[in-house]
């Protein structure tokens, strides 16, 4: 029997979340269908279908990305793509990729991205590893601080009815190249007690410099353990963000010196973690990286020149992209004053690559040098390599604290 894809409607929306689900060999909860149905947008979710039962899912979520320079620009946040165990090697996941995809492209979105639930599946649509993602599970008593640290202002645990404009406020301050412009929808459905998290007391920690500015936040729970009548609990934090140094700084001192914890873990850490430059003992915070953010150009030409360079030059990229050929071949970008602007040429390549090699060094958070390292890229002029990699150079790394 055919595969049809299609979009959904409204009201099949409670069905096509739980299909997501069974994709995962999950089964959601009543309480989790209800909190992820304001994030939805049906004609953005798209349901394969066979027989009169959805099969497979995929969607994107509008936003705009923050880029190096500071610009936010309109981004298809893939997500929820899955096929269900009885239905793969088919080619229904490539065909759900596909309609995203063109869907994006008749938006006028030049950039794609997800987190990957396997990085495997995405490199063939294109997407380039663009952002590490960091965690660590801390032993709170030796997170001791560098001499010469010293707290400011104060911290205060306020309802979540208070914190959430709080959040508001300082995720955006805080954001940077690879962050979402993250809505009321998208941030409730983010900080949803529901599920696994139903019975979590969610703590909401804010923190403000000596002139009462909210500059930092922290969202928390904490397990208790008293093994042997010993107390030995883990804070396990789901988001901690800081706008400012001292904010950041103080909002971990805080979490570090809660009473009756051993353990405080985090996930979705940016790869240049200040932490590390801040303890005393930075290998006590036992920190790892893997994948995180995956983004695919669109546009090649809107979003090499919607971003800001490090340095002024000219570069000629060679691009082949597989799963969409319309963006084959070539590339002039000349940056003039941190500018760029580009154009299709027939001029000789300077670098030559896949697609996924512009999505993996757009953001800044992989170099030209590392992926050719990886045989990624192919050099064609002498000292390209390292030009690419002044022109492209962004800081602060790129992260995505919003989870889509």
């Amino acid at each position: 029997m055919d595969i049809e894809i299609r979009p959904i409607t409204y009201e099949e929306r409670p069905e096509w979340v739980q299909a997501a689900e069974t994709a995962f060999s999950s089964v959601a909860k009543e309480d989790e269908v209800e909190a992820s149905l304001p994030v939805i947008e049906p004609d953005r979710s798209f349901a394969a279908i066979d027989g009169g039962r959805i099969v497979g899912t995929s969607a994107a979520v509008t936003f705009r990305m923050m880029v190096p320079g500071g610009a936010r620009i309109p981004t298809a946040g893939v997500t929820m793509v899955g096929v269900h165990p009885t239905h793969r090697r088919r080619g229904i996941n490539t065909g759900m990729m596909r309609v995203v995809l063109e869907q994006a492209a008749e938006r006028g979105e030049p950039l794609a991205a997800l987190f990957a639930s396997e990085g495997a599946i995405y490199g063939r649509f294109g997407y380039g590893l663009a952002g590490l993602l960091g965690e660590f599970q801390a032993e709170s008593a030796r997170m001791a601080f560098v001499r010469g640290y010293e707290p400011s202002g104060r911290v205060e645990l306020v309802s979540k009815e208070e914190a959430m404009p709080i959040i508001d406020e300082v995720y955006d301050a805080a954001m940077r190249p690879g962050g979402v412009e993250r809505n009321a929808a998208l941030r409730d459905h983010n900080f949803a007690t529901v599920g696994e998290d139903k019975d979590h007391p969610w703590m909401y920690a804010v923190h403000r410099d000596d002139a009462g500015t909210a500059d930092a936040y922290a969202v928390y729970w904490t397990k208790h353990d008293w093994t042997r009548s010993v107390p030995a609990g883990t804070i396990t934090v789901k988001e901690c963000v800081g706008a400012t140094p001292s904010g950041n700084s103080d909002i971990w001192r805080f979490l570090f010196d809660v009473d009756l914890v051993a353990t405080v873990e985090a996930w979705n850490r940016p790869a240049d973690e200040p932490l590390l430059h801040l303890l005393r003992e930075p290998r006590r915070l036992r920190f790892s990286v893997n994948d995180g953010l995956w983004v695919r150009l669109m546009d090649v030409i809107v979003a090499l020149e919607a971003r800001r360079y490090g340095t002024d030059g000219r570069l000629v990229f060679e691009v082949t992209d597989p799963f969409r050929p319309d963006n084959d071949g070539r590339y002039e970008l000349v940056v003039e004053g941190g500018e760029g602007s580009c154009t299709r040429t027939d001029a000789a390549a300077d670098l030559a690559g896949t697609i996924n090699v512009l999505g993996a060094t757009y953001l800044g958070g992989s170099s030209f040098h590392q992926l050719w390292w990886a045989r990624q890229v192919e050099e064609h002029s002498q000292g390209s390599l390292e030009r690419a990699d002044a022109m492209f150079a962004s800081s602060p790394a790129p992260w995505c604290v919003a989870d889509f």
